[in-house]
């Protein structure tokens, strides 16, 4: 498949372009397109670009409140809570992002709580932009039902993804680990049928539950948990995170990010923590740690494979994500308002 290569601010520019032809506003754009790009440049890249598609098409059907008004409030001292008005929950995070960031410096911990917003696209992002300010970061996050806690189930779960930071010094990039609960993402299963590809054994049931490696038959029927009764209990974790703790939605009753005029409505949970106090040697040993560990041959994500100019390589999409971006790229002049 033939591939289409951007520097960074081309593709930035694609992509604000296309947010703003699609009809969000300026600062929802800024938001996504950030958020975009951080998964694009460290994420896996089905919940770069290529989920930009959902983000826009749902602006431009109704799913996502194009104009929101994110209300943050303050239950607790170290807790910030946020409604996001049916927006993206990215925007949501910035908003109350410093005063978060400020919150886990005061108190050694911190706890942000969002509901009422479209799916978080990349999970790691926001506790890589914690690890960026020193801070350790745990973060849950549901969507609708797709998952069976045991194949011939009914889907119950979303893929509920879990994702968790730690500062590994200034020169250094951070551990950050992002999975779902279930064998695979969705977005996985979803490129692997655009591209008329098989999937692995063990990913998927059919609308009968039975087990298929046919990915369009795979997106009809469910996902299946990853290790079986375990994984689905971490599933359940994330969900009472994310949906329990923020009054978002529960999977079962979230509606479809991709089709419809409804939003998820979803629910996000991100706990931020000192790495111990001020002076210690925390982050120090946990950087020669993760060292001795990769000498030992172990993989660890967020660190591994990663080389000091990586910021400064070209990004990459396949030529038809480009091409749906570049439709609402189009677009822009009908979009009300610039981008200051």
């Amino acid at each position: 498949m033939r591939e289409i290569e951007l520097s960074e601010r081309e593709a930035r520019d694609l992509a604000l372009r296309a947010c703003l032809g699609a009809g969000a506003n300026p600062a929802s754009a800024r938001s996504l397109v950030d958020a975009t790009v951080s998964a694009a440049r460290f994420g896996p890249s089905a919940v770069g670009f290529p989920h930009l598609v959902d983000y826009l098409n749902s602006f431009r059907e109704g799913r996502i409140n194009c104009d929101p008004a994110p209300v943050a409030t303050r239950p607790f001292p170290a807790h910030l809570a946020c409604d996001a008005d049916r927006g993206i929950a990215q925007l949501g995070f910035d908003l109350a992002f410093r005063d978060f960031v400020d919150a886990a410096r005061t108190f050694g911990i911190a706890l942000f709580t969002q509901k009422n917003s479209y799916t978080t696209g990349e999970l790691g992002y926001y506790v890589r932009r914690l690890a960026l300010e020193g801070l350790s970061g745990l973060a849950a996050t549901n969507a609708n039902a797709m998952v069976v806690a045991k194949a011939g189930g009914p889907a119950v779960y979303s893929t509920n993804p879990i994702a968790f930071g730690f500062p590994l010094g200034a020169n250094a990039p951070p551990l950050i680990v992002d999975q779902s609960s279930s064998a695979t993402a969705y977005v996985n299963i979803a490129a692997a049928a655009a591209e008329g590809r098989q999937i692995p054994e063990g990913w998927a049931v059919d609308n009968k539950g039975a087990d298929t490696r046919d990915a369009e038959k795979a997106l009809l029927g469910a996902l299946l948990p990853f290790g079986g009764r375990k994984g689905a209990n971490v599933a359940l974790l994330v969900e009472m995170l994310s949906a329990g703790l923020s009054g978002g939605s529960w999977s079962l009753d979230t509606p479809s990010f991709r089709t419809g005029e409804t939003s998820p409505a979803v629910g996000l949970t991100v706990i931020a923590m000192m790495p111990g106090s001020k002076g210690s040697d925390h982050i120090a040993r946990a950087h020669d740690q993760i060292q001795r560990l990769e000498k030992l041959g172990v993989h660890v994500p967020g660190v591994s494979g990663r080389s000091p100019g990586s910021t400064e390589q070209p990004l990459r999409m396949s030529r038809a994500v480009f091409d749906a971006i570049d439709r609402f790229a189009s677009n822009e002049h009908q979009s009300s308002g610039g981008v200051t």
